[in-house]
């Protein structure tokens, strides 16, 4: 029985660290994302005398984001699109996971509404500044996904080290792939 229950905790924890990992990577992932987004938003306003550079909000909502794409992954959604054509999985997922997102923020705002005591009507007026604002996030937040869900995609496919491997190796081993010339070093002259 003690070694039963210490091969559940072996288990869990390692659940655990697996779904850690996971969390930081995507949080990794997408603060690098906005961050990239705040510098550039940084600059451009820099450009009017207007200081902004908030990096918290980049820090948070990586944070935030990161925890709902592992509740959507947690849910199996956009598991229907496993089994065709890579391109259409990753766009497929893209899209869910976006609305899903695109509900969270839904979510958020009604709760930042009722928390400030604000009319809800007006966090969504899309008419105003706040509104396009609104879009313009959750339309960032969609685009990040992409290569996000292409990264996992081709992962799922090939197998996560088969992808890690292609990325990172210094020279591709074997047959070049067709359409591809071969790279040529000094030592073939």
């Amino acid at each position: 029985m003690s070694s039963q229950n210490s091969g559940r905790g072996q288990e869990a924890k390692g659940r655990v660290k697996h779904e850690l990992e996971q969390f930081l990577v995507l949080a990794l992932f997408l603060f690098f994302f906005f961050g990239s987004v705040t510098s550039y938003r940084h600059l451009v306003l820099a450009e009017y005398q207007i200081s902004d550079f908030d990096y918290g909000w980049a820090a948070v909502k990586a944070l935030v984001l990161a925890k709902v794409i592992l509740i959507g992954e947690i849910l199996h959604l956009g598991k229907r699109f496993e089994g065709r054509r890579v391109v259409v999985a990753i766009i497929g997922k893209t899209l869910v996971f976006g609305v899903f997102i695109a509900a969270f923020a839904v979510c958020e705002h009604l709760v930042s509404a009722l928390v400030h005591h604000r009319a809800v009507h007006d966090e969504f007026r899309l008419t105003s500044r706040q509104g396009y604002e609104l879009l313009a996030r959750v339309q960032l937040e969609v685009v990040a996904l992409l290569p996000l869900f292409a990264f996992k995609e081709l992962g799922r496919v090939l197998g996560v080290g088969d992808v890690t491997e292609v990325l990172f190796r210094r020279e591709p081993e074997g047959p070049v792939p067709k359409g591809r010339a071969p790279s040529h070093d000094s030592h073939s002259l």
